[in-house]
């Protein structure tokens, strides 16, 4: 088992079974190993949707702790949204490129290639929710 990764937050909402999670900066992340491939330090305020069939018991303003218990599901998410993606640029690329279009026309598909590839990806967002495991703890 790797790592957890814990991020402290504050309850924005609660709908049904899905509590909403504002995660707050943290100095920590300056540390950590994965800060490179984490977007969660990078950005002043992020929200974090949590599953969890206890979700009726947290309050909205309520402290909390957000933990992804393993390492290889951040990895797993690592390897969706950032290497995933380069490998659709660099293929689509090289196939434009070996199939003689001119580098406009190659560069326009690249990026049609690796924005289709993003819409499936948020398509298929609710298989991800069953891989990637947020676990929530009350401060």
């Amino acid at each position: 088992m790797g790592h957890t990764i814990q991020h402290r937050g504050v309850v924005e909402r609660v709908e049904g079974d899905r509590v909403f999670v504002a995660v707050e900066q943290q100095s920590a992340c300056a540390g950590c190993h994965a800060k490179g491939m984490c977007s969660a330090g990078s950005a002043e305020k992020r929200t974090i949707e949590v599953r969890t069939p206890h979700a009726s018991t947290f309050e909205v303003d309520e402290r909390v702790v957000v933990a992804l218990q393993q390492a290889s599901m951040g990895l797993s998410s690592v390897v969706w949204g950032y290497v995933m993606p380069l490998v659709v640029l660099l293929v689509v690329l090289v196939g434009a490129k070996m199939a003689g279009i001119d580098d406009g026309p190659a560069a326009v598909a690249t990026l049609v290639g690796v924005a289709i590839y993003y819409v499936g990806l948020y398509l298929a967002r609710r298989r991800f929710d069953r891989v990637i495991k947020f676990t929530i703890i009350k401060e």
